[in-house]
């Protein structure tokens, strides 16, 4: 959420910015229902300032012997009035929250003007593609050949975009996990967590998934929870209406769970293979930090999980995103591609973002400032340490041979039993 005084004083200046990702302001409607907010609000305080003074005046006739009738029947009607007045302000109030919640971040100065993925600046690459002197398989054929992967059974158990992943393939993904997650917590510093799946609504609309993504969750509605979409809900509101010390900053944490996304967006886009699934697991880094270091963390963090990509020995490249491209949520945001044979292009496999004090804001998650001993609020950003089926596919496909076997990268045959080829 953007800072409100902020937004009231510079609502044109706000509304330029947001343009230029795409998202219209009303700042017409918005500046008439500050309007009424702010004579709501003259009103009521001054309603409540007639009705103490009245109420004072009560022992004072007393003490005179005078006679008080009168003086109830006055401060009765003002906390009628009052009161009416109080029920006006909260429903504006309550209007003005909804449009805050739903307004997106202001892209950081440094985040090129574009206004689709077409425009995203590439800024670097590492590595080279495999050679191959042969038409590289996709992940689908390959895994379908090795009776490894099976789509058919997931959609007979669930429905499409489900997979049952069996045998070495499934090793192979759990290897995954365990070589990010102890690369993270034992190399980059991170404190592994391992928290709920479900959480609840007031969880979701602190990191900005509510209320603008709701077509995009699974929900549980007779309980109030909502299916993780990523571990960055859970893991970020663990901070949600605390006040942590200098001393616990900076707060960084390494979550691997599923993600359910109902991919309503999407339509048809990918649906072959494990590019976009409503189930798929991540191992998430999110930090909380003090507001003068949120962006040296976010190359910090970034370059945590390009070290993932690196030891598996896999082409990449960093992107900048857009203003147009940009999440929610996000100031900047730095996506990470894996080179993936079988389509000869690169495909997403993390997105790396710093939301400065935007989600900390709805989540009133402070820090104490030293200097002036009073509570400021955090900078939070987070990114994926990788999409693990993600990896497992770029894995597969930059690692296959021509006989359709998966060559074990070396950093992780330790993590199978010395498995060093599936076939």
């Amino acid at each position: 959420m953007l800072d409100p005084h902020y937004l009231r004083n510079h609502l044109n200046e706000v509304a330029k910015a947001l343009k230029s990702r795409g998202f219209e302001l009303d700042t017409d409607a918005f500046a008439q229902l500050e309007e009424e907010r702010k004579k709501l609000q003259i009103e009521t305080q001054a309603l409540q300032q007639e009705r103490n003074e009245k109420s004072r005046s009560i022992g004072q006739a007393k003490a005179r012997g005078e006679n008080i009738d009168e003086i109830l029947t006055e401060v009765a009607t003002l906390g009628d009035r009052l009161k009416e007045s109080e029920q006006k302000l909260a429903k504006i109030q309550a209007k003005l929250n909804d449009i805050m919640l739903r307004i997106p971040n202001i892209p950081h100065e440094s985040v090129p003007f574009g206004e689709s993925e077409e425009d995203n600046v590439e800024i670097r690459r590492w590595g080279e593609k495999p050679p191959m002197d042969f038409e590289p398989q996709d992940h689908v054929d390959i895994g379908t050949a090795l009776k490894m992967l099976d789509f058919e059974t997931a959609v007979k158990i669930t429905s499409s975009r489900f997979v049952i992943m069996k045998d070495q393939i499934a090793k192979l993904h759990r290897a995954l996990i365990q070589f990010m997650l102890n690369t993270h917590t034992s190399e980059h510093g991170y404190t592994e967590v391992n928290v709920p799946y479900l959480v609840n609504a007031e969880s979701m609309q602190g990191t900005g998934q509510l209320p603008k993504f709701e077509e995009d969750l699974f929900a549980v509605r007779e309980h109030g929870f909502y299916l993780i979409p990523t571990a960055e809900v859970p893991v970020t509101n663990i901070v949600r209406n605390e006040i942590l010390e200098v001393g616990d900053l900076p707060r960084k944490y390494v979550c691997h769970t599923p993600c359910f996304r109902s991919e309503a967006g999407s339509y048809g886009k990918d649906t072959r293979g494990m590019i976009r699934q409503h189930q798929f697991e991540k191992v998430e880094l999110v930090q909380m930090v003090r507001p003068d270091e949120s962006w040296q963390a976010l190359e910090e963090l970034t370059a945590h999980a390009e070290t993932i990509l690196q030891k598996l020995g896999l082409h990449y490249r960093v992107i900048t995103l857009c203003t147009g491209d940009l999440g929610f949520s996000a100031a900047k945001t730095y996506d990470l591609e894996v080179w993936l044979p079988s389509q000869k292009t690169f495909r997403e496999i993390s997105s790396c973002s710093n939301f400065l004090d935007f989600q900390a804001r709805r989540m009133k998650a402070r820090w104490r400032n030293p200097e002036t001993g009073k509570p400021e609020l955090l900078h939070t950003l987070n990114g994926s340490g990788l999409a693990v089926g993600r990896t497992l596919l770029a894995v597969m496909e930059n690692y296959q041979d021509e006989k359709g076997r998966i060559h074990i990268p070396k950093v992780l045959q330790p993590y199978m039993e010395g498995t060093d080829v599936i076939d």
